[in-house]
Formats: structure tokens, C-alpha cells, sequence
């Protein structure tokens, strides 16, 4: 996967997005508590927590896909995220959901062009930089040799980075991405991070993202927004918010942090009933 070159056809201009007070209940029952979270352009912010904890119920409710019980949504402090049209909103947000159907009876090209709607208009009107914008995408995403093939005929991991590439291709300024390491080998796992930087650092957009990989948080985020139990319970640098102490709390197994002295980077390490054992064995005499 490539990092997208600059040019007039390629508009890019990076969005806020806050939200405030979200609370969202499932059959009467509150999953997500007064939650809060700001998307800032030129960022990346990881979402991390145990499974059950609100991550993607929160990134969903920022992509108006959950309905709230109570909550604010704003755009760069003067618009009303929550009063925009759904095309309208499509043209500033994208997301990447966890899975979605593996379509029929389309190439992946046409695939890709679907993330081109909210520049089509009502009655499915020419859209001139819509080629530009695809074309970009497959090549931003490395399956630009993919274009004319069928897409029910691709890999779990192929079929990923399709359907980032149709959110690409939609030119957001906030871009959403819910688990997107799922189905994807080692080194697309590492490319599409590297793209995330590349879109943050080189085109100032601004992604949220949902990670269960710490390490790959650590790697990627500016910003690390922890959830439990549908809670907000710390927002800050990985430094800040990845402290052995509070992992452990909040995952509920110990969780060992400490700096990778290749990268400098924070990596952790959890701690079970074996590796307890072996470092037993290891200081008995």
C-alpha cells in the first residue's frame, strides 16, 4: 500500500469531530455511559478496551450509525454533526465497519466507486474527479491489479483493503476504522498502519480508530482513548494512558509495559498462568 501524492484533483482537508454525552442503550439497558471524545485533524486516536467495553459502539455512534440516547455531535465547533444530511455527513465522515457482505456480481472497481456517492447527487449525476479519487484509492490500498476482478472471488484480507480503499475514495475529512487489522497477514497489518500515519501526518486527516492489539496502538496513535465497561476511564498519550497498573486493572490479567529499545516504542505483555510458572522455575535455585 502507497501513500496518496498531493494534487489538485486529491482535496483533502482534515475535520474536528467531537462528541459529547453519549450515552447508548441496547434493550433498555445503558452500554455506553456520558462518553466523550474529540477526533483532531492531523491525529490518530486508538480506541482500546476489553471486549463488551463500548469501543465500537462509541466509533459507530461518532459515524451516526447507533442511535444515541443522549448526545452532541459537532464538526469543527460550528456544525451540528447530528443536522447535516446523510450525504452531507457522508462528505466528511467515513467508516470502516467491522464485516461486511462479501458483494456479487461486482468488480472490485465497482466496488471502490461506491464510496463516491456523496459526490453524485440525487440523480446519480457525473462526478469528474470520481475516476482520480478511485484510482488513488486502489493504488493507496495495493490492490490497484485487483480492479477488473470479481469481488466475491478475493480473500478475507483482499476484501478488507476494498473496502478501505471505497472509504478512501469517498475523500473525508475524519476517517473511522473499526477493528481493520482483522483478516489481514503481517505485513498488510503493518502497511495499513503505515497508511494511517501517512493520511494523518501527510494530508492532515483526522482517524479514530478501534485496535484490541495495544502494541499496535502504542505504534500508531497520537492519542489513546481506554474504555470499560462503557466508560471513558482515561484519554491521553500511549505514555499517559498505557501504565501497567491500569491495563491490569482494567483487563483484569497482568499486563506488563516497557519500551521496545529498537523503536522506542511502548510494548506490553501479558501475563498468565504459564509465564508465571516459568518465571518461578527461572529464580528457583
Amino acid at each position: 500500500m502507497r501513500s496518496a501524492e498531493e494534487s489538485p484533483g486529491n482535496p483533502r482537508r482534515g475535520h474536528t469531530l467531537s462528541a459529547a454525552g453519549v450515552t447508548v442503550a441496547y434493550d433498555g439497558t445503558d452500554v455506553v455511559h456520558d462518553a466523550g471524545l474529540t477526533l483532531r485533524p492531523g491525529r490518530v486516536t486508538a480506541l482500546v478496551g476489553p471486549n463488551g467495553s463500548g469501543k465500537s459502539t462509541l466509533l459507530r455512534t461518532l459515524a451516526r450509525l447507533q442511535r444515541a440516547r443522549t448526545a452532541t455531535l459537532t464538526i469543527d465547533t460550528d456544525t451540528d454533526g447530528l443536522a447535516l444530511t446523510a450525504r452531507e455527513f457522508a462528505g466528511r465522515v467515513a467508516l470502516l465497519t467491522q464485516s461486511r457482505p462479501t458483494p456479487g456480481g461486482l468488480t472490485v472497481r465497482d466496488v471502490v466507486e461506491f464510496g463516491r456517492y456523496p459526490y453524485r447527487g440525487r440523480w446519480g449525476r457525473q462526478d469528474p474527479g470520481g475516476r482520480a479519487a478511485v484510482d488513488r484509492a486502489l493504488a493507496m490500498t495495493g490492490v490497484e491489479d485487483l480492479a477488473d476482478r470479481g469481488a466475491e472471488h478475493l480473500s478475507g484480507g483482499q476484501l478488507q483493503r476494498v473496502w478501505l480503499a471505497g472509504c478512501l475514495a469517498q475523500e473525508t475529512g475524519v476517517l473511522l476504522l473499526d477493528e481493520p487489522t482483522t483478516y489481514l497477514d503481517l505485513r498488510y497489518q503493518v502497511e495499513l498502519l503505515d497508511l494511517i500515519r501517512d493520511l494523518t501526518d501527510d494530508h492532515g486527516i483526522a482517524v479514530g480508530v478501534v485496535l484490541h492489539d495495544l502494541d499496535q496502538a502504542a505504534a500508531v496513535a497520537d492519542r489513546i482513548v481506554l474504555l470499560h465497561a462503557g466508560r471513558v476511564i482515561a484519554d491521553g498519550t500511549p505514555q499517559e494512558v498505557l501504565t501497567p497498573e491500569r491495563l491490569t486493572d482494567t483487563y483484569g490479567i497482568r499486563i506488563d509495559v516497557d519500551t521496545d529499545p529498537l523503536t522506542g516504542r511502548l510494548r506490553t505483555r501479558a501475563v498468565g498462568r504459564h509465564h508465571t510458572r516459568s518465571e518461578r522455575l527461572s529464580t528457583t535455585p
